[in-house]
């Protein structure tokens, strides 16, 4: 559609309020036509807590670790979930994402280092703008609330944040309530349960960022109210969502996910498109745009949105569980199609030339959200997901078999966990000069992959123009 007028501003106009009164004008004049409107209408997205450029770097323990992705202890993690989200929902925007987590890891430190060396090697060499936190499974010990254990995790928090502020002038910090122990699908292992002693935990957490003007995501009450609702559908499968009692399966690493972006005001909207056939136009369009709009017996039009779907392994038992137990798609993942005034009673969608479902009159009327169907898009935003794993698999090898060859790497140490092994359990091969040059040579290979995968992330992210046909049935 081509909207044509001319006008000339008052005399005296700015020309700031000149090129604000035409684009209004313009609008109006383009709505007001019977044609079918193409009008780009942009993502309200200021609110979302990273920008353009920021830096992420993940510091935890081994809720948070990324180990490799061929475990299937760790199939799916929040910190992979979120990167994935920022990229698909956000694609004109540059993000790194740096998870530095270690399993094992307290506010003192641990098999890794001291907390300082941590700090000082994974975290500040990194250069963050934006650090998120979550630390408090392994300080509280899994047993009954010690006060002396919670002192010192005061204590080694608040030095971590002060540590940070200090070494990262204007980082923005996230500070993120421990996740939950599961003393809801099994009886707890003392009075009480461990939970609350890692509730009492997140309130410290909560305080401390209060008082500190940080941001707070509390990653363990949204899981234990999904864990509630799932014990009370299904009990057996319920467990799976939390299989160890300890560490998220897939399920739970979405719930933790949703919890971040949540406290990071991410929005759920992917686009919606109301059409009305009635009046033969798109009466609203957000985050996306439609040309070669075409009215007969079927209905088609081209339509660029401006963002992904959000890739959920609905398959997955777990999963559509959790989905039934949460407002995650509603919350986070609405690509909403609308299409009112249609004069048969069944229709069926085509994106692509694919078949993507058939559907009532009324249902087209109420709206369908197509981030729960397989599409073309679903399967783009896949392809990215597939990528941030892969470039946090060769992350992760990179700084913990490459750089970090003590302790992690050697295979002398048979029988051992190579990943999670304190250095003073593992024996050692002495380097020499050549070994360490061969090591930088490595470690710039692995650098320039990690750069490479970055390109293909951002690229696989930039949505594409999908052709969709509405025929009756």
């Amino acid at each position: 559609m081509t909207c044509h007028t001319e006008f000339r501003p008052p005399l005296g106009t700015s020309p700031r309020i000149f090129v604000a009164f035409r684009l209004t004008l313009l609008i109006v004049l383009c709505v007001s036509t019977e044609a079918p409107l193409t009008v780009v209408h942009a993502q309200t997205a200021q609110a979302f807590a990273l920008h353009d450029g920021d830096r992420v770097v993940f510091y935890g323990d081994n809720i948070s670790e990324v180990q490799f992705y061929d475990s299937r202890a760790e199939p799916r993690l929040y910190t992979t979930l979120v990167e994935t989200y920022a990229l698909t929902r956000f694609p004109a925007r540059r993000f790194t994402f740096i998870n530095s987590a270690w399993g094992g890891e307290r506010v003192s430190g641990g098999w890794g280092g001291t907390v300082d060396l941590r700090l000082r090697r994974d975290v500040f060499a990194h250069r963050p703008n934006v650090l998120a936190i979550m630390l408090g499974m392994n300080d509280a010990e899994g047993r009954a609330y010690d006060p002396r254990l919670f002192r010192y995790y005061a204590v080694g928090y608040k030095h971590i944040v002060d540590s940070a502020k200090r070494q990262l002038p204007g980082v923005r910090i996230t500070l993120m309530r421990p996740s939950p122990y599961d003393d809801v699908t099994r009886a707890p292992d003392f009075p009480g349960g461990y939970n609350n002693v890692l509730i009492r935990y997140g309130a410290f957490v909560q305080k401390l960022g209060e008082a500190g003007h940080h941001t707070v995501a509390d990653l363990n009450a949204p899981l234990i109210v999904v864990l509630q609702q799932a014990q009370e559908k299904n009990p057996i499968l319920a467990q799976s969502i939390v299989p160890d009692r300890t560490h998220p399966g897939p399920a739970g690493q979405l719930i933790l996910a949703a919890a971040l972006l949540k406290a990071w005001h991410a929005t759920s909207m992917v686009s919606s498109v109301r059409l009305d056939v009635s009046e033969r136009r798109f009466t609203q369009l957000e985050n996306t745009s439609v040309t070669d709009v075409q009215f007969a017996n079927a209905i088609s039009w081209t339509q660029l949105d401006g963002a992904l779907p959000f890739p959920i392994e609905q398959g997955d038992p777990s999963v559509a569980l959790v989905l039934q137990c949460s407002d995650f798609v509603g919350a986070l993942d609405q690509q909403k199609l609308e299409v009112v005034g249609l004069p048969h009673p069944n229709y069926r969608l085509e994106i692509d030339g694919e078949a993507i479902g058939k559907f009532t009159r009324a249902q087209l009327a109420q709206g369908i959200n197509l981030a729960l169907f397989e599409t073309p898009m679903e399967r783009q935003a896949q392809r990215v997901y597939d990528l941030t794993k892969k470039r946090n698999d060769v992350y992760f090898g990179r700084w913990r078999q490459v750089q970090l060859t003590q302790g992690v790497m050697y295979k002398q140490s048979a029988g051992k966990d190579l990943l999670n092994t304190p250095v003073k359990h593992v024996t050692l091969l002495q380097q020499n000069d050549d070994t360490m040059a061969l090591k930088q040579t490595a470690l710039q290979a692995l650098d320039a992959l990690d750069e490479d995968l970055a390109a293909l992330q951002h690229s696989a992210a930039q949505p594409k123009p999908h052709s969709y046909r509405l025929a009756p049935e």
